[in-house]
């Protein structure tokens, strides 16, 4: 077993919640031929699809934030397995509550699902001219197009607001959305250009 699937049966194992793989796959490709070089992602998790989007390529800068001391101390570690911290900074804090410097070709959310439209908004002033917001989760596991199988009030709470975050992209007049049913459900977001 590979670095990589050491990572993901990890996740398996602990139940910590990382991109499938065909989201993942989908996610390299579109760096990889959009010629992306600086990314932020909200939700580190244990590292994994940061150390995979830096993998793609030695110019890629990886700027993450995560929220959970466990998961940052395991992100940290995989980080050093790979020999990744001169490309990968990883920060320990509530991405609503720090101010990040600096501009990137890609944001990619993939935090609190309940946050999202707060994420989009506190961030996409670091986003750059021709950059793009990715959103993951959109579908969370088929519960949004088959609310009838949640039987949860929280869970059905969590989907109203992935629902209303689908609506606010879909009708934000700054950007165009375009929806993946790829993994569990992406979204690719880029500026409108003004004439």
């Amino acid at each position: 077993m590979d670095k990589i699937q050491e990572m993901e049966a990890y996740a398996k194992e602990h139940n910590v919640p990382i991109m499938d793989l065909e989201g993942i796959s989908f996610l390299c490709e579109f760096i990889k031929q959009n010629n992306v070089k600086r990314i932020l992602e909200i939700g580190t998790a244990i590292g994994y699809s940061a150390i995979r989007m830096a993998l793609l390529d030695n110019d890629i800068q990886v700027v993450t934030i995560e929220r959970d001391e466990q998961r940052y101390q395991e992100a940290i570690k995989n980080r050093q397995i790979f020999g990744l911290d001169d490309r990968i900074e990883m920060i320990q804090a509530d991405a609503l509550e720090i101010e990040i410097e600096g501009i990137f070709d890609l944001i990619f959310i993939d935090a609190a699902k309940s946050q999202y439209i707060k994420f989009f908004e506190k961030y996409e002033k670091n986003l750059s001219k021709h950059g793009v917001i990715v959103s993951d989760n959109l579908k969370f596991h088929g519960f949004v197009e088959h609310p009838e199988r949640i039987i949860s009030r929280n869970l059905r709470q969590m989907i109203g607001k992935i629902k209303r975050y689908i609506t606010y992209l879909e009708n934000n007049p700054n950007y165009e959305s375009e929806f993946f049913d790829l993994g569990d459900g992406i979204a690719i977001s880029k500026k409108i250009k003004k004439e």
